[in-house]
């Protein structure tokens, strides 16, 4: 396993048609975390998706943030 970080970042909130990713109230996003994994990231994100779990319309995602800040990192696993 390789000690280099790799961001990620989740976030989650109410959608406005749950076939899209639009947000219903960008001020109302939930800003998870930023996290040096996608391990981290993505238990995060299963314990929020669990919890609201009764909202239709309740959506998170994990954003592989190092993507956006280096796209040389394309080769690294998540």
């Amino acid at each position: 396993m390789s000690d280099k970080q790799l961001l990620h970042i989740v976030i989650g909130g109410e959608l406005k048609d749950v076939q899209g990713n639009e947000f219903r109230d960008l001020k109302q996003v939930d800003f998870v975390g930023a996290f040096a994994s996608y391990a981290e990231a993505y238990a995060a994100w299963k314990s929020k998706a669990q919890a609201t779990v009764d909202n239709a319309h309740a959506r998170y995602f994990i954003i592989h943030a190092h993507k956006l800040l280096d796209p040389s990192s394309e080769h690294y696993q998540h």
